[in-house]
């Protein structure tokens, strides 16, 4: 630590011994860098600040008709358009600024000049507030500059809208024209091909492995039906060889007329579902005529014998006309079964066919589905454009409020002198340390022999201290107070340059202008 003590006091000694030279430096900085800071141009900035109204009273009412765009984004949009190339190149016209460039090289760096120089903030939580300023040495030309900037950004935001909705309509309208012939060649070429492919088309309940599974079933389910109706048919045919068409009864007497009616009306049922060799048409017919041939029922060929009459077997009659009904039921099915089998057998012949049909069918069915969605999406995009046209959506998304209009700056915002002031300052100051320390390291010197020994191999015999007599250190303190003093007016200048500084300008210019006129 004592070591650490000793070499620092070894630096402020030797820089001590340079103290004038580092004080003459710092006023001469001090003097030329406040003189500098005096000689800066003023600097004027004018601000406009904007609040943007996105909600509209017409927006719910329109929700799902019109259009409807994102306001944020689109104003993000405008605000990157405000500073483009053309907007500024505006800006430059209508404040003269172009006037004072005689290249197209300073044209472009006055541009590129401007771009930086404008700022225009906004979002965040008060996304909807927009300011936009601009810092300039000629308070008119930043007031110009603030005020064009601030019409183009409200008449870009609400013109662009309505830009857009007509280009959005003219780009719609040839795209539904281009669609629309679009879908008439789908649909042309979709029933050209059902017509020319009118046997192989599917239906409503499939293609053609459904349609070929669907029969499979159909004729087993008549195979069962026809074998069900066959085995009934066979058990009828059966109770009826145990049953008699006629009954004998003990009544006597001969046969009435009205028994010959009924035996009549009965052959003509027979004929009617039998031809004339039928064994029961024959049998009826031999029972007529012995009834005929005999009519009091006494002889020995009679229908009956002596003392009895005859009567229809009812059970008899039920079975026929159930094995009739049976009989046109197994025909029936036997017939569905020989169609079934034949339709089956031309289906399988259509393998190769009907599946090529099919697919080609699904191909044009999705390309003219396509096409109609795209077709029937154009047309509502177009409408939802034109009704928010109508209603003036658009213009409406944006109320532009001016909370702040720009004015003609009075006062300069900068540069901050007094900031600048205090830094030239510690500068000098820092300059003077700078310079003494320099001289330093450049001739050092040593206070005790312990610091010679660590630079030099020589031997340190003895030391001798320094002996100040009166008048030494009357002059010693002497020369302390003249550099303090210098020092402090140092300081008390400084005071008065804060205090003075708008004078300080106004000579500093003054100066300056004298300076320029002189040349």
């Amino acid at each position: 630590m004592n070591e650490q003590l000793v070499k620092v006091y070894g630096y402020l000694h030797g820089m001590w011994r340079y103290r004038w030279s580092a004080l003459l430096i710092a006023w001469i900085v001090a003097l030329t860098g406040w003189f500098v800071v005096f000689s800066l141009p003023d600097q004027y900035e004018a601000n406009a600040v904007v609040y943007v109204d996105s909600d509209s009273v017409m927006k719910p009412l329109l929700e799902g008709l019109a259009v409807d765009t994102d306001s944020i984004d689109e104003l993000k949009v405008m605000s990157r358009i405000l500073l483009s190339r053309k907007n500024l190149l505006s800006v430059m016209r209508e404040t003269d600024m172009d006037l004072q460039v005689n290249t197209p090289k300073e044209k472009e760096q006055m541009i590129v000049k401007l771009a930086r120089e404008i700022r225009l903030e906004g979002g965040g939580e008060n996304r909807n507030i927009y300011e936009i300023s601009y810092s300039g040495q000629s308070a008119e030309l930043v007031y110009k500059v603030v005020s064009h900037l601030l019409g183009k950004l409200i008449e870009g935001t609400l013109n662009s809208g309505r830009t857009d909705t007509i280009m959005a309509q003219d780009f719609l309208d040839t795209q539904i024209a281009e669609y629309e012939q679009r879908l008439v060649l789908a649909e042309e070429r979709l029933a050209s091909f059902k017509k020319e492919n009118l046997g192989f088309m599917p239906d409503e309940r499939g293609g053609y492995y459904a349609d070929l599974q669907r029969r499979l079933i159909e004729i087993e389910r008549t195979r069962t039906a026809m074998s069900l109706a066959e085995r009934r048919l066979a058990e009828l045919n059966k109770q009826l060889q145990d049953e008699r068409p006629m009954l004998g009864t003990g009544d006597q007497g001969g046969v009435s007329p009205t028994k010959l009616a009924e035996y009549q009306q009965y052959l003509g049922d027979l004929l009617s579902q039998y031809t004339e060799q039928h064994p029961d048409v024959e049998e009826i017919r031999a029972k007529i005529a012995d009834i005929e041939a005999n009519p009091e029922g006494n002889t020995g060929g009679s229908v009956a014998g002596a003392g009895q009459s005859i009567e229809f077997n009812p059970v008899y009659q039920e079975l026929k006309i159930e094995i009739s009904k049976a009989s046109v039921e197994v025909e029936t099915l036997k017939i569905q079964l020989t169609d079934q089998e034949r339709r089956l057998e031309e289906l399988k012949l259509s393998i190769d066919a009907i599946p090529e049909v099919e697919a080609e069918l699904a191909k044009l069915n999705r390309d003219y589905e396509i096409t109609r969605e795209r077709y029937l999406n154009l047309v509502e995009r177009r409408e939802s454009a034109r009704m928010a046209q109508a209603v003036g959506q658009t213009s409406s998304d944006f109320t532009f409020q001016v909370i702040d209009p720009p004015v003609i700056p009075i006062l300069p915002s900068g540069p901050n002198r007094l900031r600048w002031l205090v830094v030239v300052l510690f500068f000098s100051l820092g300059a003077g340390l700078g310079w003494s320390l320099l001289r330093y390291e450049m001739k050092p010197v040593f206070i005790d022999h312990a610091q010679y020994r660590k630079v030099s191999s020589l031997p340190v015999l003895g030391a001798v201290s320094l002996y100040l007599t009166t008048q030494h250190k009357k002059q010693r303190r002497l020369q302390l107070a003249s550099f303090l003093l210098v020092a402090a007016l140092l300081l008390v200048f400084f005071g008065g340059v804060l205090w003075y500084r708008d004078i300080g300008v106004l000579v500093a210019k003054a100066a300056i202008s004298g300076i320029g006129l002189h040349i």
